[in-house]
């Protein structure tokens, strides 16, 4: 086992993809010689070639629209979006063509592209610095969507997506990029479970919390501050967007019989949208109250200093856990 941040796990497993694979390319903007403007990629461009970790222009389109041509070639390309916000010039690129292209051809064309999006807020940036496009790309057949939320997920999460035969967006918490945690380098990808699985990460008896990314530190904080209020939590770390590993939620709110789903991104249409009418239509006569969602609100993203205001933190999630049981809350006009 080695001790590494999150930041250097993703090296980690993108230098053990390249070693292993010569048709693994990486692109982006500033990767090879500068490392990343997060320097997830430093180093690899000495130890590989420039023909291996490759310096693009200013154009996600461009960047996207070569990964399609590299992977009908064979190879396997592996792209940096530098921030979350800047994945939109992309966008037709990775719905109308990536997404569609193994449909489109009947299976004769597949498409092992990697999205690399380092996502969220918290990081004191600004607007298209620090947003939360996910539930896009949830939306979108053909694409899987993951998220990591610690180093050992993130090394081994990373070689998972780029030896998938289907185009991955790989979303990456940003404010966690320094996080440090347990990674076995030597672990083979057959070690791993399935990258559509989801974690428990803590045991419950109450309520189900459930998130992914970031807010998955946050969510282990609220269940043990819960726990000396005499509350139960069991929080569930999703990693995959799409597909949802239902199986390990329902299962889980059929024990609690209460739902709380927390993400960054806003509420309207989030993923957390779909998870409690998804949850609801399997678990109607398990639930005990209504689902519960803690969001970012639905509003452009603010400037830095108004963001711990618009992020879900401990006591917004705790106030959640609250109104699911039944308790005083910020919505009931009842002070505890």
């Amino acid at each position: 086992m080695t001790t590494l941040t999150l930041a250097k796990a993703l090296n980690a497993g993108l230098r053990r993809a390249l070693a292993d694979d010569d048709r693994v390319v990486l692109m982006g903007e500033d990767i090879g010689t500068l490392g990343g403007v997060f320097r997830v990629t430093d180093g690899l461009k000495a130890e590989f070639g420039a023909h291996r970790v490759v310096d693009t222009p200013l154009s996600e389109a461009g960047i996207v629209g070569t990964a399609v041509g590299l992977a009908y070639r064979g190879f396997r390309p592996v792209i940096e979006i530098q921030f979350d916000g800047f994945i939109y010039p992309g966008f037709d690129q990775i719905v109308a063509q990536v997404a569609k292209l193994h449909y489109r051809s009947r299976g004769n064309v597949r498409m092992p592209i990697t999205i690399r999006v380092p996502f969220g807020g918290g990081i004191g940036a600004a607007e298209h610095h620090s947003e939360s496009p996910e539930a896009y790309f949830a939306h979108t057949a053909g694409l899987r969507v993951v998220a990591c939320s610690n180093p050992a997920d993130a090394y081994m999460m990373v070689r998972q997506a780029i030896a998938s035969d289907d185009p991955v967006l790989f979303f990456e918490p940003k404010r966690r990029y320094h996080v440090k945690g347990e990674v076995d380098e030597s672990a083979s990808l057959a070690d791993a479970p399935p990258m559509g699985v989801a974690t428990t990460v803590a045991t419950g008896r109450d309520v189900t919390l459930v998130t992914y990314g970031a807010l998955v530190q946050t969510a282990r904080d609220a269940a043990l501050a819960a726990a000396e209020d005499g509350i139960s939590i069991e929080v569930i770390d999703l990693r995959s967007l799409a597909p949802v590993d239902y199986a390990t939620v329902a299962a889980s709110v059929r024990r609690t019989g209460r739902l709380v789903i927390t993400h960054e991104a806003g509420q309207q249409g989030g993923v957390g949208a779909e998870l409690a009418a998804s949850i609801t239509e399997r678990c109607f006569e398990y639930l005990e109250a209504a689902p519960v969602r803690v969001t970012g609100h639905d509003i452009p993203y603010p400037p830095a200093k108004l963001e711990r205001h618009h992020l879900p933190d401990l006591d917004r999630i705790l106030d959640g856990v609250d109104r699911v049981m039944g308790r005083p809350n910020s919505l009931s006009g009842v002070e505890a």
